[in-house]
């Protein structure tokens, strides 16, 4: 049987850092559910691009519409063996859902496998499941991670990192690292 991998995402979320690991795990025979609060399968998130271009941080374009193919109210986290968690900037009001956070401490405390990428720490700090471990983002989340308790991973933008089941890398850049190291813990 497939294992069952849940994706939280929302609108402007990164679109390689959502489209590229919903396609490969997909394409891997895993089931994975996109969900969004407040949305239905069926419904769009937008999504944004973002690239780095020798600025001081990424710039931003337009992305896909990214379809989701289940309904946030219909899930239970129980229910799914893994986690993943794109970047861009949907975690910054995604953490603001007591449901959202409800749902990824329910991967930590039952140690299930957890993916997130760049600004994806966002949902994992007010979990407080950060403290002592080790985690990469986008750089600018270093100061939540290390005010969460956790050790910020300062790595290549083309690396990832494991410390038990979490996964972490600090953009899309890293989807063969990311993907991978996830991968191998659903193993």
């Amino acid at each position: 049987m497939s294992k069952k991998i849940l994706m939280i995402t929302g609108d402007f979320t990164e679109d390689y850092e959502t489209m590229v690991p919903f396609q490969t795990l997909l394409a891997c025979g895993y089931q994975v559910d996109a969900v969004c609060p407040d949305k239905k399968a069926g419904d769009v998130v937008a999504t944004a691009i973002h690239d780095f271009e020798g600025h001081q941080t990424y710039s931003e374009k337009p992305g896909h519409n990214f379809t989701l193919n289940a309904s946030f109210d219909d899930i239970t986290a129980s229910e799914y063996d893994a986690l993943v968690i794109p970047g861009g900037r949907a975690p910054e009001y995604l953490r603001l859902n007591p449901a959202v956070i409800d749902m990824v401490s329910h991967f930590f405390e039952a140690n299930k496998p957890i993916a997130a990428i760049c600004h994806g720490a966002q949902l994992l700090v007010p979990t407080g499941a950060l403290k002592g471990r080790t985690c990469s983002a986008y750089p600018a989340c270093a100061p939540e991670v290390e005010s969460a308790g956790g050790t910020y991973a300062d790595i290549d933008v083309s690396d990832a990192v494991t410390d038990g089941n979490l996964v972490t890398a600090p953009a899309w850049p890293a989807h063969p690292s990311w993907l991978a190291q996830f991968m191998a813990l659903l193993k």
